[in-house]
């Protein structure tokens, strides 16, 4: 992963992650933000005469925004459909308002504090493809009269205003202060600190910033943190004060402790109950990870506390709803897409000699084979020269990636770039053989060294954008590609799925990361 080493050492200095506002890992590549933030604690600083009551975030604003978005999708789409001839256009206007302000409700654009802070372009945009998702299958479904295109052009400036109704929360309103940046205490034996400093480094996408650790015994730390005191191996009477001592010595809000062994229930318990009484926030490093917050529900019982976690999403509702917006909008864009896809395969038939597109077998859901479709972008041959350049792969693990590959004709180096080469994979996603959104489609030959952590990835179609797609691409490591692919094996939603097609488009545009 390319993180700083330092020695482990007792210093308070500020040394290795500690210094700069958030702790990162050293990499010469940008880091994957596609998954949820791993904790959901209070974003307020710790005030020393006890806990800080002070709200973040006023909630003066949440009205005006949630009027702009009523008002700034209803007058538009009012006048469009008067202007159209609309019978009942008022009535219409009024429902599609105040459905899209529920939907925004309901995926928490209110919030006082919404995770990740005030919703943004891309995740306004991915409310609104939701939403014309579903009225276009409402639509299909009552056979309504209304001219889609006249449906369109009537709700689109519901997607301006969301974007300036949000960009308000962004303002000075009286009473709001910035978000606190918590600084983190990590506590707990080396190998629990070590990763959790790391995983904490590795994301920019909330607000944690280890200042120091206690480790429990005498092991060295490999994450470089400073040290401002150890915990015994067995319970001792100044295991509270070593953690007090070491958080006000770093000027740290929060401990988060990872239980081990040598921190059992009692232990940790007593712990909590010292470090509460000292003014110190405290979470829990749970030995889950990898799961959003939305499937994690806490119940108490019998005095224990319980992590209820909701299975992955493979029937109901809303796999029901995904297989119907795949195969809806892939026959939309290829009708749309005509024009571009003759364009697109008269370049590459005149470019270079052999077919103009590339089919190629790949594993499907529950490992079914599959021929997937493709712009072709290499040299007729080019499968006969991969062993000779075999060698010169530049990715661990199974796949196969160059960044300069001679094979790839003048063309396809373009088509490359901007993911026009996975168009046809639309057809693939119109027969029911891929989804829009989903893992990446491997090869045969990849599968065939798969262990059963990645072979977990075949539990749901392979999608023609995913996580990947939006995080860097071939500039992924393997183990980077089946983590975030795994995340969207047990955590997709619909609502996910909107998002990384709302941002498939900026990462389509850079263009980092395609070769």
């Amino acid at each position: 992963m390319g993180h700083v080493e330092l020695p482990d050492s007792d210093r308070t200095g500020p040394v290795g992650l500690v210094g700069a506002p958030r702790p990162r890992t050293v990499s010469n590549r940008p880091r994957s933000n596609g998954l949820d933030e791993l904790w959901q604690a209070p974003a307020a600083p710790r005030e020393r005469s006890g806990p800080a009551a002070a709200k973040i975030r006023a909630t003066g604003c949440i009205p005006v925004v949630a009027g702009v978005e009523l008002l700034g999708l209803g007058v538009p789409a009012l006048l469009v459909l008067r202007a159209g001839g609309q019978s009942r256009a008022a009535l219409a206007a009024a429902a599609a308002a105040l459905a899209w302000s529920a939907l925004r409700a309901v995926r928490g654009r209110y919030a006082q504090r919404p995770a990740g802070g005030a919703p943004g372009v891309l995740s306004t945009a991915g409310d609104w493809l939701l939403f014309m998702g579903v009225l276009a299958v409402l639509h299909t479904a009552t056979g309504d009269a209304l001219d889609p295109a006249t449906a369109v052009v009537a709700l689109l400036p519901g997607l301006s205003a969301g974007i300036a109704a949000q960009a308000l929360r962004r303002l000075p309103w009286p009473g709001r202060r910035p978000r606190a940046v918590r600084r983190v205490l990590v506590v707990g034996e080396a190998p629990g600190v070590d990763r959790a400093v790391r995983l904490l480094a590795a994301r920019a996408d909330h607000p944690y910033a280890v200042v120091a650790a206690v480790p429990v015994g005498t092991a060295p730390l490999e994450c470089g943190v400073p040290v401002p005191g150890r915990l015994a191996p067995a319970p001792a009477d100044d295991d509270v004060s070593t953690v007090l001592g070491g958080a006000f010595a770093q000027d740290a809000d929060l401990a988060l402790v990872v239980p081990g062994p040598q921190l059992s229930e009692e232990r940790l318990r007593r712990l909590s109950w010292g470090l509460h009484d000292g003014g110190l926030a405290l979470s829990v490093l749970p030995g889950l990870s990898g799961i959003a917050a939305g499937r994690i529900r806490a119940t108490a019982a019998a005095g224990l506390t319980l992590l209820h976690i909701a299975p992955p999403l493979r029937r109901g509702p809303q796999p029901a709803l995904k297989a119907v917006v795949d195969r809806v909008a892939a026959a939309l864009g290829l009708l749309v897409l005509t024009p571009l896809l003759v364009l697109i395969g008269a370049a590459v038939r005149f470019g270079s000699d052999g077919p103009v597109f590339h089919r190629q077998t790949r594993q499907g859901q529950h490992n079914r084979p599959f021929t997937m479709w493709k712009f072709r972008t290499m040299v007729a041959d080019a499968e006969a020269h991969k062993d000779r350049l075999r060698t010169a792969n530049e990715i661990d693990g199974p796949m196969f990636k160059m960044r300069r590959d001679p094979r790839v004709t003048g063309i396809g180096r373009l088509l490359r770039r901007t993911s026009l080469d996975e168009l046809p994979q639309l057809l693939n996603v119109l027969r029911g053989d891929m989804s829009l959104v989903g893992p990446r489609p491997p090869l045969p030959d990849e599968v065939s060294r798969y262990d059963e952590r990645e072979f977990r990835r075949l539990s749901v179609k392979p999608g023609l954008t995913g996580l990947w797609q939006v995080s860097g691409r071939s500039d992924l490591s393997w183990q980077e590609t089946v983590s975030l692919d795994l995340w969207y094996v047990d955590n997709w939603s619909m609502a996910t799925d909107m998002r990384l097609m709302a941002r498939t488009l900026r990462a389509v545009t850079d263009g980092r990361g395609a070769y």
